[in-house]
């Protein structure tokens, strides 16, 4: 049985990269820049990390970031690239996220010798991903309580992000859920705002969700977005399961993994996760984290949804990354777990940037969020919404998006009006 946690990294240096790795390990296990006097070679042996491989790449003749370090010791370059794997003792951390986390991405960031380095991949035992959270829903569990048994879960976000009232929000609600939505979130920016506080919000739009429910047997699902500090998520939790919610969000960044783990304790509701501002760790390739070990991280907190981003949309993410994003979402982490989380496609997503989703992802297993995409089709959100609807449906049957527009007015205006504002 493996006892240790592995982990692939990207490093420049102008240093020979397996000096560095050493380093690597040393820092973020048992060791310091000098050896100690309690560091035994028995102490070494149980706790240090190991480097298991080194894979060099290509040199670069600049440094891709500044080191303080290397300028003092006069060192420059050609600086050499290197894909590492580092073997973490699962002892030195126990079941303690933060601290896993801080071991795998802490310091390693800030080591003179490197002008380069990306967390890259995580790879865990089976026996340690068993003692964290699970998805308490994922896929299955977002699809029983929409009723959604085949295809995406067509989603919306609330818009204006902000500004409007409780009420104003709540009709807007009610108008989204006779649109035939399937999923209605709250935007990141909107959690407890002074002209629509979260309590105020939530009855008000539950009234009309459980209106809605109670006259078509349709369960809309509502991600309230209740980031806080930890005590009012939890409130604000409970007060969703109260009046009937089935789902709360969380701007998982700002939050923390500590708060996220507890939150998934308190609550049995579907836990949403916005990655916003995970641009910061991702944008450089040569800084920062790729999205497989930023998600392996925060599944273990229990999350059932992730945003991807969306293919084709507003944000600097590039097609490739996003697919693959959702790819690692609907891969256990371990072959004993079923823990799949349900990718959140969205960021200027509509009924044109269907068909290369559904080209992209393996299954339909997805939350396909449409804000504009819904709420500014020319002819109101009900038809933006089939117009998302018939433009999947095309994909599926492998017929041409334009001719399918045809007999279809709800889509041929969404062609006409979107693809001009692009």
């Amino acid at each position: 049985m493996s006892t240790s946690i592995e982990a692939d990294y990207l490093i420049e240096t102008p240093l020979d990269p397996a000096r560095v790795a050493d380093v690597m390990a040393g820092e973020q296990s048992s060791g310091t820049f000098v050896r100690v006097h309690n560091e035994t070679d028995a102490l070494r042996a149980r706790s240090r990390a190991s480097v298991l491989r080194i894979d060099e790449r290509e040199a670069a003749q600049q440094p891709s970031l500044a080191s303080a370090w290397l300028a003092r010791e006069k060192i420059g370059g050609p600086y050499r690239r290197a894909r590492v794997t580092l073997s973490f003792p699962v002892a030195n951390i126990d079941a303690n996220l933060p601290t896993l986390a801080a071991t795998v991405a802490g310091n390693l960031y800030d080591l003179g010798e490197t002008t380069g380095m990306r967390l890259v991949a995580l790879r865990l035992p089976a026996a340690y991903r068993a003692r964290f959270e699970l998805p308490r829903h994922g896929v299955r569990g977002t699809r029983a309580l929409t009723g959604v048994a085949r295809g995406p879960v067509i989603g919306t976000i609330v818009k204006p992000n902000v500004g409007m009232d409780a009420m104003e929000t709540a009709a807007l609600v009610r108008d989204l859920c006779e649109a035939g939505v399937d999923f209605i979130k709250d935007d990141e920016v909107c959690a407890n705002p002074a002209h629509a506080p979260i309590e105020a919000r939530v009855r008000a739009v539950m009234t009309e969700v459980r209106r809605y429910r109670e006259r078509t047997g349709r369960n809309v699902m509502i991600a309230f977005n209740i980031t806080d500090e930890l005590d009012a998520m939890r409130r604000h939790a409970d007060l969703v399961e109260r009046e009937g919610g089935a789902c709360v969000m969380a701007s998982i960044n700002w939050c923390g993994f500590s708060a996220l783990q507890t939150l998934r304790r308190a609550t049995p509701l579907v836990l949403h996760a916005h990655r916003n501002g995970y641009g910061m760790m991702s944008r450089d390739p040569a800084l920062g984290m790729s999205f497989q070990a930023y998600q392996t991280l925060w599944r273990l907190a229990g999350v059932d949804h992730m945003h991807v981003h969306g293919l084709g949309g507003k944000f600097a993410q590039s097609d490739a990354e996003v697919i693959e994003s959702a790819r690692d979402c609907a891969t256990p982490l371990t072959d004993a777990f079923d823990d799949a989380v349900m990718p959140a496609f969205s960021s200027g997503q509509w009924a044109g940037t269907a068909r290369a989703t559904h080209e992209a992802v393996p299954s339909a297993d997805l939350l396909f969020m449409c804000g504009g995409g819904i709420l500014a089709h020319p002819d109101g959100a009900a038809a933006g919404v089939t117009s998302v609807r018939e433009a999947w449906a095309a994909s599926e049957a492998g017929v041409d998006l334009e001719t399918h527009a045809h007999e279809r007015p709800a889509l041929r205006r969404a062609l006409q009006f979107f693809a001009a504002k692009r």
